[in-house]
C-alpha cells in the first residue's frame, strides 16, 4: 500500500459535492501519542498516521459559518455556530490520509442531532463561545448534552506572526483531505478541498480541558507540541464513500 503525501494542497477535488462550509478562527493544539495508545479508538480499516514514530491528538477550537447542503450559500444561523473537537489521525486500506473525531462539541443542537443520525459522528451539544481582543481568542465549551454532561473546555491563545514555510509537523496536523467514520455498519471516507491553510505560530496562554479525558485519551503529560492559529478557508465536502 502506497500513502498519499503530505501536502498543503489538496490531493483530490470534489466531484460530487455534498456539504459546503467555513471554518474560521482555528486554534490548533496538539500533542505526540504513541501509535499504540490511539489504535483502539480508529475505526476498522484504518490504522494511526504518524510522523517520525508517533501520532499525534488534536484540540481543536473554531467558528463553523454557513454549514450547508452541496455548493449553495449556506445557513446563516442554523449553519453558523462555535465548535471544539478532539481529533486523531488515520490512513485507510487505499493509503489515504485523514482525520478521526472522537467528539465534536457544537452550539447548535440540530446540526449535531442530524451529523449523529446521518453519519453517526460523535457530535456533542454544548455551551459555547469564541471571543476575540485583538490578538487573543478565547474558546470556551460546556457539554449539555450527552454525556458526560458538563464535560467542559476553555482555550485561550495569543496570535503570533503568519508561517511562510510551515514545518513537517504543521502540515501533517492540518494538510487533511478526508475524515473516517464508522456509519451504518462500515468504514466510510469523506473527501474535502479547500485552499491552503493561512498558518500563524500562537501561544497558549491558558487551558483547562476535558475533553480529551471525556473522549477517552490519556491527560496530555505536558505543553502541545504544536500550537497554532488561522484565520479560516473556506470548505467543501465530498459524499461519502468505502474506506
Amino acid at each position: 500500500m502506497r500513502i498519499e503525501d503530505v501536502t498543503p494542497e489538496t490531493m483530490r477535488p470534489v466531484r460530487r459535492p455534498w456539504l459546503v462550509q467555513r471554518w474560521h478562527d482555528l486554534a490548533f493544539l496538539h500533542w505526540a501519542l504513541p501509535p499504540e495508545v490511539v489504535a483502539p479508538f480508529l475505526p476498522r480499516g484504518t490504522v494511526p498516521d504518524t510522523l517520525d514514530g508517533v501520532t499525534y491528538t488534536g484540540l481543536i477550537g473554531f467558528r463553523m459559518v454557513r454549514l450547508g447542503a452541496l455548493r449553495g450559500p449556506g445557513i446563516p444561523y442554523l449553519g453558523t455556530f462555535c465548535e471544539t473537537n478532539v481529533r486523531l489521525y488515520s490512513v485507510d486500506g487505499q493509503g489515504r490520509r485523514a482525520v478521526v473525531f472522537l467528539s465534536l462539541d457544537a452550539e447548535r443542537l440540530l446540526p449535531v442531532l442530524t451529523a449523529r443520525a446521518l453519519l453517526r459522528l460523535p457530535y456533542m451539544w454544548s455551551r459555547m463561545r469564541l471571543e476575540k481582543d485583538r490578538d487573543v481568542v478565547r474558546y470556551t465549551s460546556r457539554r449539555r448534552w450527552p454525556a458526560p454532561r458538563g464535560a467542559a473546555s476553555s482555550m485561550t491563545v495569543r496570535v503570533g506572526a503568519a508561517l511562510d514555510r510551515p514545518s513537517a509537523l504543521e502540515h501533517f496536523v492540518t494538510a487533511r483531505w478526508g475524515l473516517h467514520t464508522r456509519a451504518w455498519g462500515s468504514t466510510v471516507h469523506l473527501p474535502n478541498e479547500h485552499p491552503c491553510w493561512p498558518l500563524h505560530r500562537a501561544e497558549l496562554l491558558d487551558l483547562d480541558d476535558d475533553l480529551l479525558r471525556a473522549a477517552g485519551l490519556p491527560l496530555p503529560a505536558g505543553p502541545p507540541a504544536s500550537v497554532l492559529y488561522s484565520p479560516g478557508v473556506p470548505v467543501v465536502f465530498g459524499a461519502p464513500a468505502a474506506a
